[in-house]
């Protein structure tokens, strides 16, 4: 008897060739780190869609697990994941829950939610860019496409869950920092 089973890479092509989404695949050097990521493809970090898991503490002894996605350029808003969640803290997932969760190894992380354990939330922001960039699944192999294409078959919930940028300061004598 042969056992075959589906990688969240091969379900994530599936649910984009099913929905006949335009969509671009690219392999490159295996990395998980955004912005190291955005470098080898080639994009301005902004247009990453960094995905995190986070384990949210909604009462005594029961928690939620939220899939937040922010753009690649910005930290998740641990407080506002939490408000958004109905609890009132939220953390990083252990390494182990991430990956069971979303079936990925760390780093490789989509924005799609295939368990019903995990409830999507993505900062609006995403949607500003013309195109979006993700791992598939894997470290080695990323995937552009639309964000409205994106969100249509993810079906998020939105919410503002991405701290604000950094700003730039320019410092008398040319340099600049962030603050």
């Amino acid at each position: 008897m042969t056992v075959h089973t589906t990688t969240t890479y091969e379900r994530v092509l599936a649910l984009l060739d099913g929905a006949g989404c335009a969509y671009r695949e690219i392999a490159h050097r295996a990395e998980g780190r955004t912005d190291m990521a955005s470098l080898l493809r080639g994009h301005p970090l902004r247009q990453s869609a960094k995905s995190i898991v986070l384990r949210v503490a909604l009462g005594r002894k029961r928690s939620a697990y939220v899939l937040a996605v922010v753009p690649g350029d910005r930290r998740v808003d641990l407080a506002e994941v939490a408000r958004t969640a109905g609890g009132t803290r939220a953390d990083f997932a252990d390494r182990a829950s991430a990956e069971r969760l979303t079936g990925c190894v760390s780093g490789a992380i989509v924005p799609f939610s295939f368990d019903d354990r995990l409830r999507l939330v993505v900062d609006p922001e995403l949607l500003d860019e013309d195109e979006i960039w993700f791992n598939a699944a894997r470290l080695d192999r990323s995937l552009a496409m639309s964000p409205r294409d994106w969100a249509a078959l993810a079906e998020p919930l939105f919410a503002p869950v991405a701290e604000a940028r950094r700003a730039t300061v320019v410092v008398p004598g040319g340099a600049a920092g962030g603050r």
